[in-house]
């Protein structure tokens, strides 16, 4: 899919890849005592601390776009697939966050909402971070396969190589596209839902695929304008970094101006009704005035927000609100017919 603006790609000296250059001694301390152990257990982790490598919050509305994907899909499931599926849609997207801990560890140190993540803290080693990622995919990769489909588990396989390698290795640090492009991995779970149910990907489960792929970047950019700070000091060239704060939020309210007639296309298919048509113009007629409001935040003259950024951070919290309504109307649509 073609992106509404293009960037200019990051230099390779610009720092915004790995970071053997920070220079916080707070970061060093913290990586250090975190890599001093040879055992992949550090201490006594707590089952909170392996809970949280799965990033639980993210991995909520990953599972609930995917499940939905399974009750739009025409096929037929028993309960025990069904539950199946829906396990290994979780269990791969969590290993995609430890994997994801693992690999950021360095940058998690520095930024100030992520430093007491498990790894940074030292309460997990990256190498029981990685191969608790690692182990858990491939389980339920094969999982999937065996007892729905080769089409579900192939897809689930491309969903996680998508995020490790795609977006966290190769995109995550080097543009401000990361979230355009990487926005594909977490519109997979719909597809993978519906290919568990049919054994095929149709074109109803890639229009819900396009709009969480255009939902995406309005979501993250909005809190990078209120995280902006984190994301620099991290060297992580998200948009605010790269073009600024005055750019970022065009760029938000350009994407909700597609998003918004994009959803619409489950009822021009065909596939849903008129309540899901009303539904989706009222949610996106709310999402489009936050991002209205985003745009129009009292700035100084450099595009920084002068009111702490709340009408960021209140779209920010909106457009979850917005997916998690926009996907349930989808649901209760399908019920009425």
């Amino acid at each position: 899919m073609r992106v509404l603006h293009q960037y200019p790609a990051c230099p390779a000296d610009c720092g915004f890849h790995r970071l053997p250059h920070i220079h916080s001694l707070e970061a060093q301390i913290l990586s250090e005592e975190a890599l001093a152990h040879d055992s992949p257990f550090v201490g006594t982790p707590k089952l909170a601390d392996w809970l949280s490598l799965l990033k639980p919050r993210v991995l909520v509305l990953v599972v609930y776009t995917g499940v939905i994907g399974l009750i739009l899909a025409p096929g037929h499931l028993t309960l025990l697939q069904s539950v199946t599926a829906i396990l290994c849609i979780t269990g791969a997207a969590g290993a995609c966050g430890a994997i994801n801990m693992w690999y950021d560890r360095d940058i998690d140190t520095v930024m100030r909402r992520t430093r007491n993540r498990p790894i940074p803290a030292g309460r997990i080693s990256p190498e029981g971070a990685v191969w608790f990622g690692i182990i858990l995919a491939a389980i339920s990769i094969l999982v999937m396969g065996f007892v729905l489909n080769v089409t579900a588990a192939l897809s689930l396989l491309f969903s996680v190589f998508f995020y490790v390698f795609i977006y966290t290795v190769w995109l995550k640090r080097r543009t401000p596209q990361n979230i355009v492009i990487g926005g594909a991995a977490g519109a997979l779970p719909p597809v993978i839902g519906w290919a568990a149910s049919t054994g095929r990907i149709d074109l109803t489960a890639l229009v819900l695929f396009g709009i969480i792929f255009i939902w995406t970047p309005p979501h993250f950019w909005a809190l990078s304008l209120w995280a902006n700070n984190d994301y620099r000091q991290a060297g992580i060239p998200m948009l605010p970094v790269v073009s600024g704060a005055r750019e970022t939020r065009r760029q938000i309210l350009l994407y909700t101006l597609v998003l918004v007639p994009l959803s619409t296309l489950p009822y021009v298919l065909g596939t849903s009704g008129l309540p899901y048509l009303v539904a989706s113009l009222l949610f996106g007629g709310v999402f489009l005035w936050r991002s209205y409001q985003v745009t129009v935040d009292q700035q100084d003259a450099d595009g920084v927000s002068l009111t702490g950024d709340l009408p960021a951070k209140l779209a920010f919290k909106y457009s979850i609100v917005y997916l998690f309504a926009l996907f349930g109307a989808l649901a209760v649509d399908h019920w009425m017919a």
